[in-house]
């Protein structure tokens, strides 16, 4: 594919092994991201029964599950020394590489037939992630990282993003109803509000780690979501970081300070050169006010 922006190494030096095997953990991420796309792609839109976790905004199906199990499956035989925490499945394995997958993040979007959702694989060495791929089958879209630099079909990428918020988009699935039990209804939607007539447009597409995969790839200018697990964010994390953008973790609370960003709830994501007062505000009250009400519950 043509690449609009030169590729540009945004990280430091690293070290030629290191690298060396960042670049082969992310070849097999790619794989098996590529390995259950076909059949995903034959799902999709078509009948399929729909169970759910939590409750009724929690939705799985039989395919989030056959595909975690194809990338397991696919990443244990080209890296035996592995141990993985699947959405579905769980922890499996005590290898030394921890990866982090989601076989359908989007999962509602894919079993209603809206094209926004991804595949999410990672790979984290020594409490970092160390290579990723974000994998959208409908749009042909392979985006992935090493520790050097990020890409989009094989090509470097590097992020941008508007200056002025008020010209800028923004990707956020805030608020959901779990955001009402915490926040408050009327603060949610007032918040909500605030960020609708603040940026130029708001678009609430259902897929963390494909929204920070288009702020990686400058199609959008910043992301948030307060409400994430590991396998949502921990391959774009790396993706948007070498990229050029900026990625700001929230605890929220849940987790301790300090955690890799990778493991916490919170998030915003922006493209390079952005920095966008509102959203910085919201962002903030969301994260003081639940790590407060933690401190005292």
């Amino acid at each position: 594919m043509n690449n609009p922006h030169p590729a540009v190494s945004h990280s430091p030096p690293v070290d030629a092994g290191r690298l060396a095997r960042s670049r082969r953990l992310m070849k097999i991420a790619e794989g098996a991201a590529r390995a259950v796309g076909p059949s995903l792609l034959e799902a999709f839109r078509s009948e399929m029964a729909i169970d759910y976790k939590r409750d009724l905004h929690d939705v799985v199906t039989i395919h989030d599950r056959s595909a975690e199990a194809l990338i397991r499956e696919y990443v244990f035989a080209n890296e035996p020394n592995s141990a993985m925490l699947g959405e579905e499945g769980g922890q499996f394995g005590e290898g030394e590489i921890q990866w982090y997958v989601d076989p359908i993040d989007g999962t509602a979007n894919f079993a209603r037939g809206l094209a926004f959702w991804c595949v999410s694989i990672a790979a984290v060495a020594e409490g970092a992630v160390v290579a990723g791929a974000v994998y959208d089958p409908v749009a042909d879209l392979l985006f992935a990282a090493d520790l050097e630099r990020s890409y989009l079909n094989g090509e470097c990428i590097t992020s941008k993003a508007v200056g002025d918020e008020n010209r800028a988009t923004l990707i956020t699935g805030y608020p959901v109803s779990r955001d009402f039990r915490l926040d408050g209804r009327d603060v949610a939607l007032r918040r909500f509000g605030d960020l609708v007539e603040t940026f130029s447009t708001l678009r609430r597409p259902g897929s963390a780690a494909l929204s920070i995969a288009h702020v990686a790839a400058g199609f959008v200018d910043a992301a948030a979501g307060f409400g994430v697990n590991a396998w949502d964010v921990a391959a774009a994390t790396l993706i948007l970081k070498n990229a050029g953008g900026r990625y700001e973790p929230l605890t929220l609370g849940k987790v301790p300070l300090g955690s890799a960003d990778f493991l916490c709830p919170g998030y915003v994501a922006y493209g390079a050169g952005a920095d966008y007062p509102t959203l910085n505000r919201i962002a903030a009250a969301i994260s003081d006010g639940r790590t407060a009400k933690a401190l005292v519950s």
